[in-house]
């Protein structure tokens, strides 16, 4: 892993993987107006985001919906998974890097701090363990906080978020912030945040939540940033459909949906 300078960021395609919330959308056993709607962008995977320049591609956060997310998006080649948080729904799918394992014949690149290096290490200890049976996941652990640091040729800026009393690590790509599973940023980290040109926040509903921006909650924040873009993700049925949402939503602020690409 490098310390990342002050070099400026490449050109870059961002890639939403997957837009929802814990459940995802449709969410089993629900039969509200969102769960069957037959709007493609009410169907949403888990939260997941593919950021590629020309040399480099990366995911940040590998969910249960890793695996069909790299088949559906073609992904033939990662060199590094960076992670947020150790909540199953942003890990559960790391098994599967075991193809690009046998493809490119090396370990896979794993950017994550202690916390979440502890709940990998439990969820697959069988990656981890002296003796591996062949065809294992073969992972490189590189230990981040909140100092900068570069995958490839991507300067990567970590930004501490609160989800409830966890943190949650966001990302800064050059002109690009993802934010998911939060609810409060104390000002010294926004300041990281000021000055993109593009931010993604999770807002899972309208409703007040212990652990997750509510809609307005996201949409303030865009306004006191004074961001020209944003996203908004991780989203659940609760919020509503996407068309009728996106009809509230003021200029200069959507809704995500997978497939949605941005480029900065």
């Amino acid at each position: 892993m490098q310390k990342s300078g002050n070099s400026p960021a490449p050109p870059l395609t961002i890639s939403f993987l997957g837009t929802g919330t814990s459940s995802g959308v449709p969410m089993i056993g629900c039969g509200c107006a969102v769960c069957t709607s037959t709007d493609p962008k009410d169907k949403r995977l888990r939260s997941s985001i593919l950021v590629r320049s020309e040399h480099t591609t990366l995911v940040v956060d590998s969910g249960p919906d890793f695996r069909y997310q790299m088949l559906r998006k073609g992904v033939k080649h990662l060199d590094a998974i960076v992670f947020t948080h150790p909540h199953k729904d942003h890990i559960a799918g790391l098994d599967d890097v075991r193809a690009y394992n046998f493809f490119s014949r090396r370990p896979m690149e794993v950017y994550a701090n202690e916390m979440t290096q502890q709940a990998l290490k439990r969820e697959f200890a069988y990656a981890f363990s002296d003796f591996k049976y062949p065809g294992l996941p073969e992972i490189n652990l590189n230990t981040i906080a909140l100092d900068p640091f570069t995958v490839g040729d991507i300067p990567v800026i970590p930004i501490e978020t609160w989800h409830h009393k966890m943190p949650v690590l966001g990302f800064r790509f050059g002109g690009f912030t993802y934010i998911t599973d939060a609810n409060r940023i104390e000002p010294s980290e926004k300041e990281k945040i000021r000055g993109s040109q593009v931010l993604v926040l999770n807002t899972l509903r309208k409703q007040p939540h212990i652990s997750h921006f509510t809609l307005q909650e996201a949409i303030d924040l865009v306004h006191e940033l004074q961001i020209p873009q944003a996203y908004f993700t991780h989203i659940s049925h609760q919020l509503g459909k996407h068309a009728d949402i996106s009809q509230e939503l003021p200029p200069g602020m959507e809704l995500a949906y997978d497939g949605l690409e941005v480029s900065v």
